[in-house]
């Protein structure tokens, strides 16, 4: 199903493994760029605004096939078959993407035009198709990222297929009516439960490398979207939104209680599971949860001022910093603040230096030199010539 050759796909893991060596100090650059000239690679672009500027590249180059191409058909097909267009231009991404494949581009930017655009011909394809049906729409978006995410280990693909898949999920209780959009909330929180598990299964049995990138993308989406689900705040405007029920004062949606201690809890289990397994990735997306749970709970309680609110959250977030940082500072083991050595993060505590000598007006450590001159001594190794 890859259209990659693996022995590469292997070789870049093991030139990862080479690079966060280096960087840790283990092999010096010299033994890195002796690992990196015995190992294929694949042409890439690991800066994000070069890859861009090849991604527009790229597809300025796709929309001009696919203009010669309808150009073309139109002058001897009549508009009734315009809709066969978009499969056609899918096609021929389809085409391009292979071409550059067998060409050794991978994550290069004029790769991802081509793979992006057959999802999204094939999606407006299968819209004009069947005039518009978004379930049946989501269904093929999914279908098609996924099987391109398989084929050239593409990682906006499998963002795309997440997105999707769970498009396909609501469109599909949308069509139980009334019903299927009153229990959505829970349906998208066990969906995301089960995903979840699914791709951490899939992750710890994982035998080859190469895929760990795409599950560890679609285990973090899962843990958003089991957090969004059931946020009181996301539940009760979809509910205003999609089955007209207007919330009068006094009054609240069912099941607040539930949705109120989601909203609170999760964040909470999120963040003690990711310092337990020092996990930094959950540990990122529990500090968003906190603070989209704080904005919940202020979209309809607003206690104090914003000014004031701000400020003693700031004061909170600077106590709970100072004080973590103090008692886990000269820690060795386990969570630290010391830098991390892998990822040669010590910019943090070197900033911390920098800021204090700029507060207190330290100088710098001055290396002391001793006031005595040693030195001359005519006679070998014996350092005097018989003067003072």
């Amino acid at each position: 199903m890859i259209i990659h050759d693996k022995k590469i796909l292997k070789d870049i893991a093991l030139l990862e493994e080479a690079n966060s060596l280096q960087k840790a100090g283990f092999i010096s650059k010299e033994q890195r760029d002796l690992i990196k000239k015995e190992l294929s690679d694949f042409k890439t672009q690991n800066n994000i605004l070069i890859r861009l500027g090849f991604f527009l590249l790229g597809s300025f180059l796709y929309s001009s096939i696919c203009g010669t191409v309808s150009l073309i058909g139109l002058s001897g097909i009549s508009e009734s078959y315009f809709q066969i267009f978009f499969y056609i231009f899918g096609a021929i991404g389809f085409a391009g993407s292979e071409v550059l494949a067998n060409q050794k581009y991978h994550n290069h930017g004029l790769d991802d035009a081509f793979i992006l655009g057959v999802i999204l011909n094939i999606g407006i394809a299968v819209a004009i198709t069947t005039d518009g049906y978004e379930l049946i729409i989501a269904a093929f978006v999914a279908v098609v990222s996924f099987l391109m995410y398989r084929r050239y280990l593409h990682l906006p693909s499998m963002l795309v297929f997440c997105l999707a898949s769970s498009a396909f999920l609501f469109y599909g209780m949308f069509e139980f009516g009334t019903i299927g959009k009153t229990i959505l909330p829970f349906t998208a929180m066990l969906f995301a439960a089960g995903f979840y598990f699914f791709t951490k299964n899939s992750i710890q049995k994982l035998t080859e490398s190469y895929y760990y990138n795409g599950l560890l993308l679609a285990n973090s989406f899962c843990l958003i979207l089991f957090y969004l689900s059931c946020n009181y705040l996301i539940v009760r405007e979809l509910s205003a939104a999609l089955l007209g029920n207007e919330v009068l004062p006094g009054q609240d949606i069912p099941f607040a209680v539930f949705f109120y201690a989601f909203t609170l809890i999760v964040p909470v289990i999120y963040l003690l599971q990711a310092l337990r397994t020092k996990d930094r990735i959950m540990l990122w997306i529990s500090f968003l949860a906190v603070a989209f749970s704080i904005y919940t709970i202020r979209f309809y309680y607003s206690v104090l001022p914003i000014e004031i609110a701000l400020t003693l959250g700031g004061l909170v977030l600077f106590a709970i910093a100072y004080f973590s940082i103090k008692k886990i500072k000269d820690k060795e083991t386990g969570l630290t603040f010391k830098p991390d050595r892998i990822n040669n993060s010590n910019t943090i505590l070197n900033a911390e230096a920098l800021i204090v000598a700029s507060a207190f007006g330290l100088k710098p450590e001055v290396k002391a030199e001793s006031p005595m001159d040693f030195g001359g001594g005519g006679f070998s190794g014996g350092g005097s010539e018989g003067t003072f």
